[in-house]
């Protein structure tokens, strides 16, 4: 089983991910996550990449989201997490030579800096631990849990991804009490947060439509078992600041924030946080999230929003989807990545940056769906830079997700998303690109 252990050492926090009993080898991993001071910004610093998982095509993927309830709005919210100032006080200051002999300097034969980066980030749509779950009680009944739920392929790409992202569609708690006139309500007893380890997971969204489904106090639990496991979360808060607060990561010199926002609820039932109330971030208005997007790119290099919107078992987009998707990425994002809607949706490119409508059901429930992870592969140097995104094609069925490991499997599939997508092509290895 995989364990997870977050250090805190001045400027940063390492999170260090030791071997998954006998699953796919150790992802270990320096993945930094800083706080950047209002009008500033951090300085990164680095993190080894992982090698792409066996059996799988290299690139990006995509995965799935639902949560079982109402439709979709606008407003949004970005993370918290395990945030630390960067200490400029370790930073050498310039030698002063005044009062020296002059001497003549050897020229340097010190090779130039290398400033090159190649890492990738890994996304799954919903997931669902609630107790009550007709997947949690399958899972309870495997002999090896989790592993016995999603595929060893699909489980090695999700550990050996360098960020490793998740919709959290429920609650962590033994408290609360569900919110009345709700249809489904969510809630893991919190020991079930072993099983985002055992994936390999790094970070989650919680902006979505169950994570409040047992009220405040549930909610509050939730934030305190996420941080205990030491697994940063974003899109909400124990105040409305903490909810907008984008999670900074650093990874090879390179800094990626997140922001996440939800806008999924036809009966607005999950609350926005306050200044004195937990809550989400919504994004029915997207004023807020767009100022956070701003924030989050001025303080980042990448910046990747995680958005809960759309409607509920349908392959067809809203009409506000793509209207404030482009104007997230107008803001700034340079990817956006949706769930909730429980189904696959469009793929499109606007001015040049993807966004990614919805994930659909990683493991949900025992219906049999097409899903996918979704994988961003983030290369370049200071002179160019690319983002490369792939789909890992995935089916969920009677409480199973498996990995589509069959060619003509995997091109039904690309297919299938091609159609529903305005302006992209998938290759046979799952490369989505632009079509101009």
């Amino acid at each position: 089983m995989k364990k997870k252990k977050l250090v805190i050492l001045s400027v940063l926090l390492c999170f260090v991910l030791s071997g998954c009993g006998s699953r796919s080898g150790e992802k270990v991993m320096s993945l930094n996550a800083i706080d950047i001071p209002e009008e500033t910004s951090g300085e990164p610093t680095g993190s080894g990449r992982q090698e792409e998982g066996a059996g799988l095509p290299s690139g990006s993927t995509a995965g799935e989201a639902a949560d079982g309830e109402e439709v979709s709005g606008g407003e949004s919210g970005s993370g918290q997490g395990y945030n630390n100032q960067p200490d400029s006080s370790s930073r050498p200051e310039a030698g002063d030579t005044k009062g020296t002999e002059a001497a003549a300097e050897p020229k340097s034969t010190q090779e130039p800096e290398d400033t090159g980066y190649d890492f990738t980030m890994c996304f799954a749509g919903d997931i669902n631990l609630d107790e009550n779950w007709c997947t949690t009680q399958f899972m309870s009944a495997q002999e090896n849990g989790i592993y016995d739920c999603i595929s060893e392929e699909l489980v090695t790409a999700m550990q050996e991804a360098d960020i490793m992202c998740l919709n959290n569609e429920f609650t962590y708690s033994t408290g609360g009490a569900p919110l009345p006139n709700k249809l489904y309500t969510f809630r893991a007893n919190p020991e079930r947060v072993e099983v985002l380890h055992q994936l390999g997971v790094d970070v989650v969204t919680l902006a979505n439509n169950h994570v409040y489904d047992y009220g405040p106090e549930s909610m509050l639990d939730t934030f305190d078992v996420l941080e205990e496991a030491e697994i940063p979360y974003f899109g909400a808060g124990r105040t409305l600041a903490d909810a907008r607060k984008p999670l900074y990561l650093e990874i090879q010199g390179k800094t990626v924030a997140l922001v996440g926002a939800s806008r999924a609820e036809k009966y607005k039932m999950t609350p926005q946080a306050t200044d004195t109330e937990p809550g989400i971030l919504r994004c029915y208005d997207p004023e807020l999230f767009l100022e956070t997007i701003r924030e989050a790119k001025e303080n980042s290099d990448f910046c990747i929003a995680f958005v809960h919107w759309g409607k509920e078992d349908s392959f067809e987009l809203e009409e506000v989807m793509p209207e404030t998707g482009r104007q997230y990425l107008d803001a700034g994002a340079d990817a956006i990545i949706g769930a909730h809607p429980h189904r696959l949706q469009a793929m499109e490119y606007y001015d040049g940056k993807p966004i990614i409508y919805s994930l659909g059901n990683y493991w949900f429930n025992e219906e049999t769906l097409d899903t996918m992870l979704i994988r961003l592969h983030f290369t370049g140097d200071d002179a160019s830079s690319q983002l490369t995104v792939q789909v890992i094609p995935a089916v969920q069925a009677g409480y199973k997700t498996t990995y589509a490991s069959d060619a003509a499997e995997q091109r039904r599939i690309y297919d299938f998303l091609e159609g529903l997508s305005p302006n992209v092509s998938i290759s046979d290895e799952g490369i989505v690109s632009e079509v101009r």
